[in-house]
């Protein structure tokens, strides 16, 4: 019996394999086996259709499958491409406005020639409960000595007052910008005998990058869009340095009589800032001891 049945699975593949055999020869143009097969092409012609269905429909899946290796490969290059065009474009944008900066900054040393004007890159802004400080990179080490109850204006490169230098360290320095609590600067309205007034930090207004003008005289009143200026009053800031512009004011106690000041600097995007120092030999060093600056060893 298993003889048997071993015979009809052999006669079964035989006659399968010879089916095949005789599809695939019909389908050669002048072949004998074409002519012979003709009477039962009804019954053939379909097989043939389904064969060679399936067989390009296997040989379609394999290309569409090699293609579809071959596009994402290609889509992994050009978004590769596309990252390395944008990292060059950023440094490019980048560098174009570092130039502008310090294109801006050659006006700081026109202005001001009685100063020495250092640039150094910010590298942090740290801050904690009570305030934020703006570390820069520009120390000791760079020749830059600060001693105790010394300090330098600092501006941006459009000469905007930042701050003043706090402390300095061997390896970079603080500045205490203008919007912390403990920052205060005597300014005047930017006009011919502009009154002289107070602008400081305020807990209150920093969020919102404000400054507080107090010390109001009651003869004059400030307006707003009146711009404010450092005086020079102290020695430490030199007179002219554009502070920022009047936005509000409150008149309704003639005891305290205030202001809010927007300052021009954006302190959220510097990149770079300009150190204001003193030459020893200059008039400004009279009210105040001048800041060392030596070459680095």
């Amino acid at each position: 019996m298993r003889r048997l049945f071993s015979n009809k699975i052999f006669i079964v593949i035989l006659i399968t394999l010879l089916v095949v055999v005789i599809i695939i020869m019909s389908t050669i143009p002048g072949n004998p086996i074409r002519t012979i097969t003709a009477p039962v092409s009804f019954v053939i012609d379909p097989i043939q259709k389904g064969v060679k269905s399936v067989g390009e429909g296997i040989t379609g899946f394999f290309s569409a499958v090699t293609e579809g290796m071959d596009i994402r490969k290609e889509n992994e290059e050009l978004k590769a491409e596309i990252a390395q065009l944008e990292y060059q474009v950023a440094q490019g944008e980048e560098a174009i406005r570092r130039w502008e900066e310090l294109k801006d900054a050659f006006h700081i040393k026109d202005t001001f020639e009685n100063y020495r004007i250092i640039g150094a890159p910010v590298l942090t802004r740290e801050a904690d409960e009570w305030f934020s400080v703006i570390r820069i990179d520009l120390g000791q080490n760079d020749g830059f000595l600060l001693f105790q109850d010394q300090s330098c204006a600092v501006v941006d490169a459009r000469m905007n007052l930042i701050g003043r230098i706090m402390t300095s360290e061997p390896e970079s320095s603080k500045v205490l910008p203008l919007l912390h609590e403990g920052f205060s600067v005597s300014a005047k309205v930017n006009t011919v005998n502009g009154a002289v007034v107070r602008v400081s930090g305020e807990t209150t207004l920093k969020q919102d990058g404000l400054c507080k003008v107090t010390r109001i005289p009651v003869t004059i009143d400030l307006k707003v869009g009146d711009e404010l200026v450092t005086s020079g009053q102290g020695g430490l800031f030199p007179a002219g340095i554009p502070i920022g512009v009047i936005i509000s004011v409150d008149y309704s106690s003639e005891l305290n009589r205030t202001a809010i000041l927007q300052p021009y600097a954006n302190l959220n995007d510097i990149k770079d800032v300009f150190v204001m120092v003193p030459e020893e030999n200059s008039d400004t060093t009279a009210d105040t001891e001048a800041v060392s600056v030596v070459s680095p060893r």
